[in-house]
Order: C-alpha cells, then structure tokens, then sequence
C-alpha cells in the first residue's frame, strides 16, 4: 500500500500563501512618486489599487514546483505486507584466552603442530557461522577482558575478529572472573532464558579483580549460564616444553571450570585434541534454542525520488524559460569590442 512516512510536512502547503499575507512587500529597489491623495485617487476611481501579482497560469508553474518538493519531504513510500523475522535464539557471548600459554603448539591440524589459539580459531570460526537466528559476541580475555564485538547477529564480523585476535593483545596472564563478570554486564539486560556465556581457557586465573567463583555466584543469580572448556594436550603426550622445562597444560585448572559450570548450570568440557573440540562444538549445537517475542517487518520502497526529480526537471525548465527572453541581449553583451585605432 501507498503512504507516506511523514505526513504532517503536507501541513506546510499554504506556507507561501501565509508569509505573502503576513510579511511586509518587500521594497523593488526602483525609483518610485509618492503622492499623499492616494486615497482620494482610490475613491473617484471607484476601487482600490493593488499589488500587482501574476496570473493563475504564471502561478500554477511555482505551485506545482512546491507540491513536489512537499511530496518528496514527506517521504512517499510503497509499504508491503508484513513478512515475519526469526526471533528464536540465544545470546551467546564467547570468552576466548589470549594470554601467552595459548601459543603453546601442542595441538594438530591436518598433521601439523599448532597453537592452542589458532585451533581455537579453526574450529569456533566455523562453530559461530552455524549460529543462525542467534545474537554472538566475543570476549578477548589476557590479563585484562575486553569486548572485542557486542553482540549482533552479523556473525561474519565476529568470526573475523577472531581470526584477528593476537597472542598477549590483551596482557600474558589469565583472568577468567573479569571475563566472566565482562560477560555479565553485557547479558544482564537480556531475556533470561537465553543468556549463554562459553569459555575457553588453558590455565588458572592469576589476574584480574574478580574471583572466578565469585564471578560464577553472580552469574547463577543473574541467570547466565557458562559452558567452560579447558583446551591443551596431556602433559604425558609429548610435545615441546615451556621456558622452563615442563608443560603449560600443567597450569589448566580444572576444578575451578567444572565449578563454574556447576554452579550455572552449565557443563565443562576438555579439548585435549581436534576431534575432542569438534565434540564440543556439536554438543554446544543441540543446545534448545529460545523463543523469544515474534518479531515482523513490512519492506518499503522508496519513492521520493520521482517528485524529487519532477521538481528538478521543472526547476531546470523554469530557469532556462525565464532566461530565454535575455539570451539575445547577453549574447550582444559578451561580443567583443574591437577598438578602432586612429593613425597620427
């Protein structure tokens, strides 16, 4: 169907009628004989002199011009019939470790050595694609957390700026509680129902402010709930040593995630390899989706732009009417003058 988006600005039609009463004429600029028995002219004349104005043709030019400026501000458009969105799914904020254990190369993909990082990118890069109809943020988390993308439904950029994220961008040590409360100041305005916070780590928290467990206590009573994954071979499997000479898997404190899981409902996870965190991601996907309030949109087509056009092509008519009658006296004008140059 037909409309218009604002209306009201079809209200400002008589402008120019109203400011011709109201204003003063503006003076001509042209020498003019003033004579104090006007009046008197006036009544042996039998009527009263007036301005001079142009004629219903000379006007109608101007009037249209005007309606189709009106128009195109009004903002004309053609509005379809309501098309549902989908509305069902979750907010699903992930927290990914950054700090200086994850360029640990204790992992394989497609039989190389790997960090735990750049596994992680593989394998939740796509995890985030797979998210249709639901919102996706991500947290970057080192020895500080940090938003790296709100949630949005623009899963692309998500994934992107995961592929981007660096070793030590965000500081060398681990603190899970600031990414989990970071989380909870970003899911608290969200339905309760959907509110899903996936941590992935390879150590103990050793930064920060917040406890992990205080955090966790928070998040049960603010309804969040957190699935944690703990990622890093076996120190037992091999694989090369730390500055130090041991295993950074060593450092993985499982006890605090499984916690953490626990107390928010959630679950914990270990990706000791590859297939182990493919695991992962598709249990993660039969997670129930959220139904949330049924959303609809109506299309509209813009259409503003044929009045708008009208009123330029008339403008332009206009213009070069009005200066036709002149273009032989300025043609004259603009011919050179030639000096005739008288011998001595």
């Amino acid at each position: 169907m037909f409309e218009f988006a604002w209306p009201w600005i079809l209200l400002l039609a008589p402008l120019p009628w109203l400011l011709r009463v109201l204003l003063p004429p503006a003076p001509s600029g042209e020498a003019a004989l003033r004579v104090s028995f006007l009046s008197e002219l006036e009544t042996l004349a039998g009527r009263r002199a007036r301005s001079h104005l142009p004629g219903w043709r000379q006007q109608a030019r101007f009037v249209l011009l005007w309606l189709l400026l009106l128009t195109a501000a009004a903002r004309p458009q053609w509005v379809g019939e309501p098309l549902p969105i989908p509305a069902s799914g979750r907010d699903l904020l992930l927290a990914v470790d950054v700090s200086g254990s994850m360029d640990y190369a204790d992992m394989r993909w497609n039989g190389e050595d790997v960090s735990r990082l750049t596994l992680v990118k593989r394998l939740l890069g796509d995890f985030i694609e797979g998210r249709q109809g639901d919102r996706v943020g991500l947290i970057l988390f080192g020895s500080q957390a940090y938003l790296q993308a709100p949630l949005t439904f623009d899963r692309s950029t998500v994934r992107t700026w995961l592929d981007e994220a660096l070793i030590g961008i965000a500081g060398k040590n681990t603190a899970i509680g600031d990414a989990i409360g970071l989380a909870l100041k970003r899911l608290r305005l969200r339905p309760a129902e959907s509110r899903v916070l996936v941590l992935v780590t390879d150590g103990a928290n050793n930064g920060g402010e917040l406890e992990p467990l205080t955090a966790a206590r928070l998040a049960a009573e603010e309804g969040v709930k957190i699935y944690t994954i703990g990622i890093g071979a076996d120190p037992q499997r091999g694989g090369p040593l730390g500055m130090f000479g041991f295993s950074p898997s060593l450092d993985l404190d499982e006890a605090t995630l499984k916690a953490i899981a626990e107390r928010t409902g959630g679950e914990y996870f270990r990706a000791r390899d590859r297939a182990e965190l493919q695991a992962i991601g598709t249990a993660l996907d039969r997670l129930e989706p959220v139904d949330q309030a049924p959303t609809q949109a109506r299309p509209a087509q813009a259409l503003y732009v044929w009045p708008l056009g009208g009123a330029l092509l008339l403008s332009l008519l206009l213009t070069a009417n009005g200066a036709w009658p002149h273009w032989p006296r300025l043609l004259l004008e603009r011919r050179p003058r030639w000096r005739l140059w008288r011998r001595p």
